[in-house]
């Protein structure tokens, strides 16, 4: 994170949001110092989800498989202002990104103002396939502060390896012009991020990925573990050297994920991730939503976080963590 990133997150801070920040820190500890669940304040991280709709097809993605055991969609922008109006104020830091591609979301930009207007740090990732001339624009007047660009292989092939159906001049293109439009508006946002998932058929490009990013004049590069379903037996996009991946062999032969798994989670306690049609769920690895807390359609958002459900789950996070199913995949994303 650069300096003027930092400082910006900074700027989003007022005494209200400081304060509930402060609550938040203080509720984590003594939940964990407790063993039950504390909760003073409101989340200041939140993820929303634009849509479901992705145009390509990664294979360990629900959105690129078509395969969801939930409703798909697309956020609509009176769902979006209920949700901020209500948290809006103690917001800090929002995520307009789930699944999907968000820029599908005819609503987006629009949402993105919102956000910017009301002074909450807004940040994305896209496939880049829709970063037009046009887009890049609107995204740079938006008011964007933060945009994920995911580049998972150098040249056509290796590129789409993983991100089937992808057109690697294309993602170039609209990197290219997202810098060149920002430059042109002299905005200091949104700050661009190059990131790069590492899978055994990329791994031997991280050095040109590093003179690549240079060469585009982005922000900053993000090098990123994959996640994958089915890794008890191996599997082919996990690389080869161990540095780069979140699983090791073991001397059984079977795989398994590097994490002691302890009974805490901070992320989880100070934020939750909203699905397209209000659905809260504690964390951006249920995928499916199956861990629903709550439906902000009917309910209030207060409600929704304090209520027995949520309580049960907070429970067990800091008590039998390794038994919840979505931790189990989970290394807090392992930036490498």
């Amino acid at each position: 994170m650069s300096i003027r990133d930092t400082l910006n997150i900074l700027s989003k801070l007022n005494f209200t949001r400081l304060w509930n920040m402060l609550l938040m820190q203080k509720s984590y500890y003594l939940s964990l110092l407790f063993k039950r669940p504390v909760v003073w304040g409101k989340p200041f991280s939140i993820s929303i989800e634009p849509t479901t709709s992705c145009n390509l097809r990664c294979p360990e993605c629900p959105s690129g498989l078509r395969k969801f055991s939930r409703n798909t969609g697309m956020l609509n922008f009176d769902l979006y202002k209920k949700i901020v109006d209500e948290i809006g104020s103690k917001l800090v830091y929002m995520i307009l990104y789930f699944q999907g591609e968000p820029f599908l979301n005819p609503s987006f930009f629009e949402i993105v103002k919102d956000a910017h207007q009301r002074k909450i740090y807004t940040a994305t990732s896209t496939n880049a396939h829709f970063l037009t001339e046009e887009n890049a624009r609107k995204t740079v007047e938006s008011g964007l502060d933060r945009i994920i660009v995911s580049l998972d292989g150098i040249g056509q092939d290796t590129y789409a390896a993983y991100r089937v159906g992808g057109r690697y001049k294309r993602v170039i293109d609209g990197i290219e012009t997202l810098v060149k439009t920002k430059k042109e508006l002299k905005s200091k946002t949104p700050h661009i991020i190059l990131q790069f998932i590492v899978f055994a058929t990329n791994e031997h490009q991280i050095e040109e990925v590093k003179a690549l990013s240079k060469k585009l004049g982005v922000d900053e590069l993000q090098l990123k573990s994959a996640q994958v379903y089915e890794y008890e037996n191996g599997n082919p996009l996990i690389p080869k050297n161990e540095k780069y991946s979140r699983y090791r062999q073991r001397r059984d032969g079977k795989w398994e994920i590097k994490n002691d798994f302890p009974n805490k989670c901070y992320r989880m306690s100070v934020s939750c991730v909203i699905t397209w049609d209000g659905l809260v769920v504690p964390c951006c690895f249920d995928k499916d939503a199956i861990h629903q807390m709550g439906d902000l359609k009917k309910d209030s958002f207060d409600t929704v976080w304090k209520n027995p459900e949520y309580q049960k789950f907070r429970t067990r996070v800091i008590t039998k963590r390794k038994a919840i199913d979505i931790c189990r995949n989970c290394t807090e994303g392992m930036r490498l």
